[in-house]
């Protein structure tokens, strides 16, 4: 009798470790680094006499458009869960050029995640309000995506954008991407 309810016990705990494993694990899409902005991404044709290039591409992801100025960022994790919940963890975001290089240009910060491969792309975004990067560029996110996303991400793209214009100047490396070897 000893030996069965100890059993008993013994498997509705170890089924319930399993189970709440199992629920715990809500991630719907976890980015891991960070891809500061470099507002051009190709020129093309020969320098004018001023320095300027008369053909130049935007680096403009998913519709989204880029800061004007470079951007750096030290690191980025990120996690998003199936109902929304994104919590974003950022370091050293910073200008990367121009007379205020190194500083954080008084921007305030809010996440959008998207991820259809092709347009009609839908933007899910933190409050727009956004949080203020710290001296040192360093933020958090703490939110709810709105609109929710849907239950598969299959093509995630997180950008960190900036409040006064919503150009952005950060993205997120889908942590699938670099691999099970390196944390």
């Amino acid at each position: 009798m000893r030996k069965s309810l100890f059993a008993s016990i013994l498997m509705v705990l170890i089924g319930g470790f399993f189970a709440s494993s199992v629920m715990a694990d809500d991630t719907l899409v976890r980015f891991q680094g960070g891809i500061g902005d470099i507002p051009v991404s190709n020129v093309a044709g020969t320098a004018n006499p001023d320095g300027t290039f008369p053909n130049v591409t935007r680096n403009i992801v998913r519709l989204v458009n880029p800061a004007g100025q470079i951007w750096v960022i030290a690191a980025l994790r990120a996690d998003v869960k199936v109902d929304g919940r994104i919590r974003v963890d950022g370091r050293g975001l910073l200008l990367g050029g121009g007379n205020a290089i190194g500083l954080n240009g008084n921007a305030s910060v809010f996440a959008t995640l998207i991820c259809e491969a092709v347009a009609p792309f839908t933007q899910r975004s933190t409050d727009l309000a956004g949080v203020p990067l710290a001296a040192n560029g360093d933020f958090q996110i703490d939110d709810v995506l709105v609109p929710a996303p849907p239950p598969v991400c299959d093509s995630p793209v997180l950008l960190i954008r900036e409040t006064r214009g919503g150009t952005w100047f950060a993205a997120g490396i889908p942590k699938s991407s670099i691999g099970p070897d390196r944390e």
